[in-house]
């Protein structure tokens, strides 16, 4: 399709991606405050002061406080769970609609990765945010997510609620995934 270059910039806005490796995705030469207030400037969304003030509220919502202290630090000077909150305030200082999610909690350990994923869940409630997940991790894509797409070689073989996916799958891909973890039967992320 044809699309204007305004066009382009607001579909780029709406639309925002956290990777699996957050310090591979964050510039190591940019402080973190600076790293978030640059989508608000791309898309002049906010001038300078009004960005900060954007940037501190959005280090709080995702938990990095003291905020005056994680704005002036490096990534590498931040743990694998706090490099990848500063992943996720950023694609969603410009307010997206969609954020695409691939591996975002892989890397790291189970606890730190339960808070991280509890941190998206309630944050995908509060911004109205749809999350394309791309897991192979079976019971992070039961804890996350309302509707799953089960792929095999490059191809959808079942989709549906998670309910179902999990209850009834009716693809025997599916069928295999699912009694190849047999402990998913209680979900290890509710309490």
């Amino acid at each position: 399709t044809q699309l204007s270059t305004s066009a382009v910039r607001q579909f780029r806005r709406q639309m925002q991606m956290v990777f699996q490796d957050p310090l591979a995705c964050l510039n190591p030469l940019m402080k973190v405050g600076t790293s978030i207030t640059e989508p608000l400037l791309i898309h002049e969304l906010a001038s300078p002061a009004q960005a900060k003030v954007q940037v501190e509220k959005m280090l709080e919502r995702v938990g990095l406080t003291p905020v005056a202290d994680y704005y002036q630090r490096y990534p590498a000077d931040l743990s694998g769970g706090q490099q990848q909150r500063v992943a996720i305030a950023r694609a969603l200082i410009t307010q997206p609609q969609l954020l695409i999610c691939d591996e975002p909690v892989s890397m790291l350990d189970a606890s730190v990765q339960a808070r991280v994923l509890a941190l998206m869940r309630v944050l995908k409630e509060e911004f109205n945010l749809t999350y394309l997940f791309i897991t192979h991790d079976l019971s992070v894509a039961r804890f996350l997510c309302n509707r799953i797409a089960v792929m095999n070689a490059g191809q959808i073989v079942e989709c549906g609620s998670t309910n179902e996916i999990f209850n009834h799958p009716q693809h025997a891909y599916t069928q295999k995934l699912l009694q190849a973890a047999p402990e998913l039967v209680l979900n290890p992320f509710d309490e």
